[in-house]
C-alpha cells in the first residue's frame, strides 16, 4: 500500500508539515500507518515523504519494521508521489490501497471492505454522503451564487483507496501520456472506465487541512478515535 504524506501543508500554516503535528501526542501520519502496519493483508508499505525527510526520517517512524515499510522521496505534485510509491512495491503486491497521510483515522471495517473489493477487480473508494446544501457560484462573481446544486446521489471522496495493481499502473501510464493530473487515484481510474466502487465511511476519517481540523482531530482522539 502507499500512504502520501509529501506535502507541506501551505494552507495549514506555521513551521514544519501537517502531517507531523501531534493528535493526542501521536504524530498524525504515525496514527496514519499505524492501522495498516497492524492489517495482516497489508505485506509492505510506502511512506511517501518529503524528500529530505524520506533521506532523514523523523525519528517516531523507528517503531515501524524496515521489513514492512519503504521510505520513498515524494514529487512536485500528488499523483507524481503516488506513482514513485507504486513503484516502489514489490512485484507481490498484486492490489493496492492509497491512503492520506493527513487522515489518522481510518477504519478498520473500511479497510477490509476497500481491500475485498480490489480483491474481486474494482476500484473502491472510502466516502460519505454530502449532507450539506451545496451552491455553486457565478463565473463572473465567486460572491453570487449561480445556482444550488441538487445533493442527491453525491459523496465526498476520503481515503483508503483500493485498486488492483494492474489497473492502477494502467490508470498512471494514461495519465502520464495525457498529462492529466488528478485530487484522488479513483478519478484517473475512473478514466480508464473502471468499475469504482462506493465504500461508506465515517466523518471521523477526517483529513487534517487548517488548524481547526487539528482541534477537531484531539476530540476524535480524546473520544477513542
Amino acid at each position: 500500500m502507499i500512504v502520501v504524506a509529501a506535502g507541506r501543508g501551505a494552507r495549514f500554516g506555521g513551521e514544519g508539515p501537517k502531517q507531523y503535528r501531534t493528535v493526542g501526542g501521536v504524530p498524525v501520519v504515525l496514527r496514519a500507518v499505524r492501522p495498516f502496519a497492524a492489517h495482516p493483508e497489508v505485506a509492505r508499505i510506502a511512506l511517501v515523504l518529503p524528500p529530505p525527510d524520506a533521506a532523514s526520517p523523523p525519528p517516531f517512524l523507528a517503531e515501524l519494521s524496515d521489513q514492512q515499510l519503504t521510505l520513498v522521496p515524494g514529487g512536485a505534485e500528488r499523483t507524481d508521489s503516488v506513482a514513485a510509491g507504486l513503484a516502489a512495491l514489490g512485484a507481490e503486491c498484486l492490489v493496492v490501497l492509497v491512503h492520506d497521510g493527513a487522515r489518522p483515522f481510518p477504519d478498520r471495517g473500511v479497510i477490509d471492505a476497500v481491500i475485498a473489493h480490489a480483491r474481486r477487480g474494482e476500484g473502491a473508494v472510502a466516502a460519505v454522503p454530502v449532507s450539506d446544501t451545496l451552491k455553486e457560484a457565478a463565473t463572473d462573481d465567486p460572491t453570487r451564487v449561480a445556482r444550488t446544486v441538487p445533493r442527491e446521489r453525491l459523496w465526498r471522496a476520503q481515503t483508503p483507496q483500493g485498486f488492483p495493481r494492474a489497473l492502477l499502473e494502467r490508470a498512471y501510464v494514461r495519465a502520464r501520456q495525457e498529462g492529466l493530473s488528478a485530487t484522488d487515484d479513483a478519478t484517473l481510474v475512473e478514466g480508464c472506465g473502471a468499475t469504482v466502487r462506493l465504500v461508506p465511511d465515517s466523518f471521523r476519517n477526517l483529513k487534517i487541512t487548517t488548524p481547526d481540523d487539528l482541534a477537531l482531530a484531539e476530540l476524535v482522539a480524546g473520544t477513542g478515535g
